[in-house]
């Protein structure tokens, strides 16, 4: 199995695991309808582990462009990989979510709001205003690849890196998912938001592309953040892309403290998702 068909069956496998607890929770006369955010947290945790025991080998199960372009920024991935790692992880979290529209496919037109629909495919602010969405997204993301890469610097017995790493998306949405839905993953909010647009969901309303752009952003950089500083703090080995990063953050950040003062209106996004 090439890296591609590894990341595409990957993200595919998180994206059925990760929108079917949201859809689960969200969708009414489901049996898991408003069981709320700690079934959704360990829900997301046991999907990345699922998908990352079953394509590590092949890919090194980044699921993640997050990840992908922090590891290519560390040296850890040619930079000519990128592309290839990211279309495989959109295609698949498309797929997943695809997968989820017919698991579901009579509970789509049982719930009426549109919010509830949007939530299972993608994340969305509890309170809406740029500046502070963003820097949960980068903060989220930042702790994820770091944790990532000390998680990896550990010996554990053999097979246990991906369980832990499933612990550690718990431990993030349980302490800083509240705010955006920790998306700390552009593909998997992209690909299902896109999916949602396309699917003929009854009643589904805006897909919110006005928001789409900060789980974007944000995991790109907060994620290049993470892994440049593992590599200087922890390694010793500080490089010249960890300044760049550093302004991007800088400027981005003022940017959006701009816009935060006038927070986009989000309609039907304070369902639960993640």
């Amino acid at each position: 199995m090439t890296a591609f068909w590894g990341e595409l069956i990957g993200t595919a496998i998180l994206i059925t695991l990760g929108a079917g607890v949201c859809a689960g929770v969200n969708l009414k006369k489901t049996l898991s309808n408003g069981s709320g955010w700690i079934v959704i947290t360990f829900g997301w945790g046991f999907a990345v582990a699922v998908a990352a025991y079953s394509v590590g080998k092949f890919s090194g199960a980044h699921l993640n462009p997050a990840l992908t372009v922090a590891l290519a920024f560390t040296g850890d991935l040619p930079w000519k990989e990128v592309p290839t790692y990211i279309f495989g992880q959109v295609i698949g979290a498309m797929i997943g979510a695809t997968i989820i529209y017919f698991q579901y496919l009579p509970h789509w037109r049982v719930t009426e709001d549109p919010g509830a629909k949007l939530g299972t495919f993608a994340t969305g602010p509890a309170i809406p205003h740029t500046f502070a969405n963003l820097i949960s997204e980068i903060i989220g993301t930042f702790i994820l690849v770091l944790g990532i890469l000390a998680i990896g610097a550990n010996k554990f017995t053999d097979g246990l890196n991906p369980l832990v790493v499933g612990f550690l998306i718990v431990s993030i949405g349980l302490s800083l998912g509240g705010t955006t839905g920790y998306a700390i993953n552009p593909a998997r909010d992209f690909g299902p938001r896109l999916a949602h647009a396309l699917l003929p969901i009854p009643g589904k309303g805006s897909s919110n592309w006005g928001y789409s752009w900060i789980p974007i952003v944000g995991p790109i950089l907060g994620g290049s953040l993470g892994g440049l500083f593992y590599k200087a703090a922890f390694l010793g080995k500080t490089e010249t892309s960890l300044w760049f990063i550093i302004g991007a953050i800088v400027v981005v950040l003022a940017a959006a403290s701009v816009i935060g003062k006038k927070p986009q209106e989000m309609v039907g996004v304070e369902k639960i998702s993640a």
